[in-house]
This record gives structure tokens, C-alpha cells and sequence, in this order.
């Protein structure tokens, strides 16, 4: 189907500039994005892994969190410490339900006078109910601005040469998941060092109306414009998970292996007692990363086995272009999730022998950290 066709989906303030560039647009989180440009996917992966690439992901929600309690509130709904931030920095973190379901994955901003959540297009409506049914009990407001603002992705070794001509503000002064704001291009800005590739970059939170001016500067710059399957593929090889993907409501936040984002011993928050007995117990099953020892491309949904017996499911799956070879996540059973266990993927119904490891399963990035 043609998703620009489509009228229940919703544009992003760069959606003609996709079709200007002849982009193949595919409905997602219910919106119209490309999934690829006509030079393929691969070219897309390979040049934001060697020089940079530049995503659209206007579609992402941004709820801003004000007011004397802001903190109180934001630790009570989120599992990390957020008190462990300071001015100018990011943190990844996770919104939980009671029982330790994952409602969402966000990355949480903290600005001098307020927090900025960012969230997944397809849970904003979820996620911005969820905290402000929970935000009565603290002196706290919760604006959601996603309307109005355009998020681009600049991602790749050479991302920091490209944007610092049209930046306000010296790069190197942002570290690796902070962030300061000035202006790109003469446009207002939120500049953050953080991304979802594997290399280094930033994220340019931009009013909607600046959005085609500081997209088309960049692609001048030499920047190339990547879609959402380079997206998936660059994410996957160094196993960062996705939303509706490797991370669900049905899988707790110990089991999906987001652990490291829950702090136990901040105080009281939603999920808190459910996560410290799931941790204590040990998860099973647990999300793990596996790479395939023979030829072929797991799917999300495709078996994994152990001999006779079923044992998980893969949730991603992908032939990495880096790599050369099938690598993928999914969930299985605690006795086979250990690094180095053996599993087969059942692709089309034959097995396929792949082996857990740990992400990330690609190296060379350029991040620095």
C-alpha cells in the first residue's frame, strides 16, 4: 500500500521532502515514514556506519513535566534514578505498570526549569494517561508538545563535521547523552548526543516550521537520508531494543533485560515491589541476542528450539550488512539464555543453528562515551 494514500495517517512536518526524495513511505505508529530511499537500505546502514546518515523521527512523542514536585512525580513513574542526573543531561529509562510490565521505553531530559520525556510514537496517548492519572498526587503538570516539535536523527563518525558549520554552540562541549540548547542553521534547538545507532550523533529537537530548512542544510552538508530499515538494522547490531518489538507490557523489565535502568534502592515507584521478586527469583524468560551460525534471516515471531522442544520466539531479526550474517533478539527460557548456548531458529520450519550472545554484536562504532 501507498501510506501517503492512507488518510488515517498522520505526516511529519518533513513528509513531502520524503516523497521529494522519492522514499518508499510505509505506515508506522500511525504515521506515514519512509522505510527506504532509492538508493536501498544497505547503502543507508553502510553510510551512516561510515560517514553519516540522517533520520526523520518527527513521529516521536515529547511530554514536558513542570512544577515544585516534578522529580517526586518522575521518580514514582519511572524506574531510574533520575535524582542521579544533573542540568544538561539524559537519561534512558523505562515506565513500568505495577506488576513490572514495560509500558515504554523513554529518554528523560533534564533542563533547569522542567523534564522532557521522550517517548514512542505508537505509546503517547498510553504513556501520557498513565502519568497524568499518577500526577494528581504530586504538584506537577504534564504538557505533551509533540504536535509541535520535529525530531531529527543525525547519525554517523562524520555527524559532528557536518553539524558543527551550523551549530550555535561548540559540539565537543555536548558528551555522550547530554545535551545544551542554541540553534542549527539559525533555527532554535535542543542538541542532544544521543542516538539509537551505535555512532556518534545528536538529536535536533526543532520547532515543526524549522524542521525543512535545518533537514535540507544538513543534507547539504553531506549527511544522507536514511529511512526506518536502516534504522532497525543499525539498532539491532549493536542490540538496542524496540518497543513493541523486544519490549511489551507482557515481559517485565528484568525479563526484557532492562535491569540496569531499575534502582531498586531510589524509593518507592510503580513496579517497584514486582521487580525486586523478579530480580531476586531470576528472570525467565529473558530477552537475549543470538547470532546465526549458517545462512539465513530470522523474523520477528520465527521459533527458537533446542532439539525437540520450542524454547522462545525471536521478536527481531535481521541480516546485518556489517556483520555477513543473520543476527537477532528474543525471549527463551532461563536454562538456555546463558552466553554461548546453543539454539536453533526455525526458519520457514527448518532449524538454523545460531548461538546467545551478548549485544553489541557489531563493535566498530564511533561513539564516545
Amino acid at each position: 500500500m501507498h501510506a501517503e494514500a492512507d488518510q488515517d495517517l498522520r505526516a511529519t512536518p518533513l513528509h513531502q521532502e520524503h516523497l521529494d526524495l522519492g522514499a518508499k513511505m510505509v505506515p508506522f505508529a500511525g504515521y506515514a515514514m519512509p522505510v527506504q530511499y532509492p538508493t536501498g537500505i544497505v547503502a543507508e546502514h553502510e553510510a551512516v556506519r561510515s560517514g553519516a546518515g540522517l533520520f526523520d523521527v518527527s513521529h516521536m512523542g515529547e511530554l514536558w513535566i513542570r512544577g515544585p514536585e516534578a522529580l517526586r512525580l518522575i521518580q514514582h513513574v519511572l524506574t531510574n534514578d533520575a535524582a542521579s542526573i544533573e542540568v544538561g543531561q539524559a537519561q534512558y529509562t523505562a515506565l513500568c505498570r505495577e506488576d513490572g510490565g514495560v509500558l515504554d521505553d523513554c529518554l528523560l531530559y533534564r533542563l533547569a526549569d522542567a523534564w522532557l520525556l521522550v517517548v514512542n510514537a505508537s505509546n503517547l496517548d498510553k504513556d501520557r494517561e498513565w502519568i497524568r492519572a499518577h500526577a494528581g498526587a504530586f504538584d506537577a503538570e504534564v504538557e505533551d508538545r509533540s504536535d509541535a516539535t520535529a525530531l531529527l536523527a543525525l547519525q554517523g563518525p562524520r555527524a559532528s563535521g557536518i553539524l558543527a558549520p551550523l551549530a550555535s554552540i561548540d559540539l565537543g562541549r555536548i558528551g555522550y547523552y547530554r545535551f545544551a540548547q542554541g540553534s542549527v542553521g539559525g533555527r532554535d534547538a535542543l542538541i542532544a548526543r544521543t542516538g539509537y545507532t551505535g555512532e556518534d550523533g545528536f538529536e535536533l529537537y526543532l520547532a515543526n516550521e524549522d524542521a525543512v530548512p535545518v533537514w535540507r542544510s544538513l543534507l547539504d552538508g553531506g549527511a544522507v537520508p536514511a529511512g526506518l530499515g536502516a534504522r532497525d538494522s543499525l539498532r539491532l547490531e549493536v542490540g538496542y531494543a524496540l518497543y513493541g518489538n523486544d519490549l511489551d507490557e507482557e515481559h517485565d523489565a528484568i525479563e526484557s533485560g532492562l535491569g540496569w535502568v531499575v534502582k531498586l534502592d531510589k524509593g518507592d515507584f510503580i513496579g517497584r515491589d514486582a521487580l525486586a521478586r523478579r530480580k531476586a527469583e531470576g528472570p525467565s524468560p529473558r530477552l537475549v541476542g543470538f547470532r546465526l551460525s549458517e545462512r539465513g534471516i530470522p523474523r520477528p515471531g520465527y521459533e527458537i528450539a533446542v532439539g525437540e522442544d520450542v524454547v522462545g520466539v525471536v521478536t527481531s531479526g535481521v541480516h546485518s550488512p556489517s556483520l555477513g550474517c543473520g543476527i537477532g533478539m528474543g525471549y527463551v527460557d532461563r536454562e538456555h539464555a546463558g552466553k554461548g548456548s546453543l539454539l536453533q531458529i526455525l526458519i520457514r520450519g527448518k532449524p538454523v543453528a545460531a548461538q546467545v550472545e551478548r549485544p553489541p554484536f557489531y563493535k566498530g562504532g564511533s561513539i564516545q562515551r
